[in-house]
């Protein structure tokens, strides 16, 4: 789904790298300009000084690990927003298990009474504080990506995840440790001992990802070269990416770039995304002022509904944004 890299090179890097770290209690102009840089170069940035509480987010780890640690028998009961290994709806197969929920406080609700036997009001609690806490922190940055970008109504990017019938989830993946005798031998310490990969590669349909993981590695990117390059963990900052709608209503200016998880050889590692999306109904379209003479139209308009049926027609890795490009830019 990423215009950048259609075909990576299926290599490595063997040492991490650090993403662009965004102090949001910085400069407000200094922020917004680093975040745009991120955007066009990475697709990819963290966030420190978020202003989510360490309880909020201790909480969630927590019922979430609490929930995983059950036996299979359990957690099957939580289907359909829990599955294993299955990723998608084509096969896609990975060495993860997940719980996907609808990010609207009613759903959680419900849905709660099936994954905690114990309190589900306190799970449910939980998950909604959380859910709030990080869509305010998506509002805000994207609030700041429009003032970079000099869009005029500043709240155009925010406003579609804030809707009341916004299309937005929280998924928790959960990548137990995988054995691998090749890596018997190496320091256990180092988190990017990996031996299978956990999520496949793909890029972000929605609008924004929040993304949170405990201190383990696992987060690869690939970049225009083609390089897989593994991410370090920071347990005290948020990882941010450019999601495939936010490409289309950039005209191209933010890049949503591919990314994947590998297994940790020795840890288990959980990462709780929050991916901000519109409503079924939106129609995705640049603001007027991203379109130039120089730099026309990329994409044809199309709905959220649309582009969320294209992207689970195909598997993981296939590129479905190039079916919404204008026709001239194919030829």
């Amino acid at each position: 789904m990423v215009l950048a890299s259609p075909n990576p090179i299926r290599s490595e890097r063997i040492l991490p790298t650090d993403l662009p770290i965004v102090d949001l209690t910085a400069e407000r102009s200094e922020v917004t300009k680093l975040i745009v840089k991120a955007c066009e170069e990475y697709g990819f940035f963290k966030v420190i000084n978020h202003g989510i509480s360490h309880e909020t987010i201790a909480k969630m780890e927590e019922a979430g690990f609490s929930f995983f640690a059950k036996p299979g028998t359990q957690k099957k009961m939580a289907a359909p927003v829990y599955g294993c290994k299955n990723i998608g709806f084509n096969g896609d197969m990975g060495e993860v298990e997940y719980l996907l929920l609808n990010a609207t406080t009613p759903s959680i609700a419900q849905i709660s009474k099936s994954i905690s036997n114990i309190d589900p009001s306190n799970f449910s609690s939980t998950v909604s504080a959380y859910t709030e806490a990080v869509r305010e922190l998506a509002c805000e940055i994207l609030v700041l990506m429009a003032e970079g970008l000099g869009v005029p109504d500043t709240m155009v990017f925010s406003r579609l995840i804030r809707d009341i019938d916004s299309d937005s989830v929280l998924r928790l993946n959960h990548y137990p440790p995988i054995l691998n005798r090749d890596c018997k031998d190496r320091d256990k310490s180092h988190s990017y001992n990996y031996s299978k990969v956990g999520f496949g590669e793909h890029s972000d349909p929605q609008i924004l990802t929040i993304l949170r993981s405990n201190d383990v590695g696992g987060l690869q990117i690939s970049l225009q070269d083609g390089v897989w390059i593994p991410v370090n963990p920071d347990p005290s900052a948020f990882c941010v990416n450019v999601g495939d709608v936010l490409e289309v209503m950039t005209n191209g200016r933010f890049v949503s770039v591919r990314h994947r998880a590998m297994t940790n050889s020795y840890k288990s590692r959980m990462s709780m995304a929050y991916f901000g999306a519109p409503p079924l109904n939106a129609c995705i379209v640049a603001p007027p002022v991203m379109v130039t003479p120089q730099r026309p139209s990329l994409f044809r308009p199309f709905t959220w509904a649309d582009y969320k049926k294209a992207t689970y027609s195909l598997r993981l890795g296939d590129s479905r944004i190039d079916l919404f490009r204008n026709c001239k830019e194919l030829e």
